[in-house]
Order: C-alpha cells, then sequence, then structure tokens
C-alpha cells in the first residue's frame, strides 16, 4: 500500500513538474525569452522573489514555474491569497493560532508556513497585507522564525518566500501603507 501510494505521489509530481515547464507558459517574444531567463536564474536559487505585473499576467503562472524548477519542486507549494482573508484572519492563516488565542481558536491550526516547510509558499498580492502582518514578515525572512497567533514558543521552518503583487509597492511605501524593509 504504502508502496503504491509513492508511486502515485511521484506520478502526481512528475505531472506538477511538467505542468510549469517554459511549454505552458505561452510567448515568445524577446521580453518574454528575458522572463524564461529570469525564471531558470532566481530557480535554481534559495532567494526570495517579487513578481510583478498587472492582473491576469500570470504572476502565479511564473511563481509555480520557480517552484517546479527548483531543487525545492517535490516539496509543497502553499499558495496564500492575501487580499482574500480579513483584517486579522490573514496572521493566522500565515502563521497558525494556538487553542484559544482569540474567539472561535477551539483548536490549534498549523499555518501556511508549517504547511509549505523544505518547500515554498507563494504570497499572492502582498501589496494588501496590512502593517502587522508585514512585521512579522519581516522578521521571517530575517530569522526564519514566527510564532504561532497567541503562541509562546519561537517554530523555525525551511521556506522559499515567492510574493506577487498588481500595486506599485514604491507608492505604498510612500504612503507609508508598505515597509520600505520589507520591500527590499
Amino acid at each position: 500500500e504504502m508502496v503504491r501510494m509513492r508511486a502515485s505521489l511521484d506520478a502526481i509530481q512528475a505531472d506538477e513538474t511538467r505542468r510549469y515547464n517554459f511549454n505552458e507558459i505561452i510567448g515568445k517574444s524577446v521580453a518574454m525569452q528575458n522572463v524564461f531567463d529570469t525564471i531558470r536564474k532566481v530557480a535554481a536559487s534559495d532567494a526570495s522573489v517579487l513578481i510583478l505585473g498587472e492582473s491576469g499576467t500570470g504572476k502565479e503562472l511564473v511563481a509555480r514555474a520557480i517552484h517546479y524548477n527548483s531543487p525545492r519542486q517535490k516539496e509543497p507549494f502553499v499558495r496564500a491569497h492575501c487580499a482574500a482573508y480579513a483584517e486579522g484572519v490573514l496572521e493566522s492563516e500565515l502563521f497558525g493560532h494556538e487553542k484559544g488565542s482569540f474567539t472561535g481558536a477551539v483548536a490549534r491550526k498549523i499555518g501556511r508556513f508549517e504547511q509549505a516547510h523544505k518547500g515554498t509558499l507563494f504570497l499572492d498580492e502582498i501589496g494588501d497585507v496590512n502593517h502587522n502582518v508585514q512585521v512579522k514578515l519581516l522578521r521571517f525572512l530575517q530569522e526564519k522564525e514566527f510564532e504561532r497567533v497567541g503562541g509562546i514558543h519561537t517554530l523555525s521552518v525551511d521556506v522559499r518566500i515567492l510574493s506577487a503583487t498588481n500595486q506599485d509597492l514604491k507608492e505604498l511605501i510612500a504612503a507609508k501603507r508598505f515597509r520600505e524593509d520589507l520591500y527590499y
């Protein structure tokens, strides 16, 4: 049963890798060839990557191509759409929470960071993240550690961060709505 399940998982992972090779991204122009070259370069590294572009231009497709062409390709690709969560919920979604940390927290919840351990966490619409979560993201990027909401234990995970936005982050920085240190 374990051998059959492992073979099934390997087949699914191979399919995911094929789906996000460069043949799946449409474009033959010089500009698109430059995008492919950039994906190849950053996929091989472990650097955090910010993907900028208009809505509908394939930012998530680029993020998946980076992940599935990286050394982390057999590990989880976890997505969090930052604009989809109500104020206060995103922090729990990303970092998890402890039982009793707020009304309705009836059990410990593992967040996206822990789910993505050894893999990639894709933060879609990073420009919509509130200041408190920006602080926690910055700490993770600098220290590679975090606490669950309501937690007292520091957790450490091995996660590569890819993020994307259609917003002008430099304008948000000037308006004091996005941290300059997080941007860099």
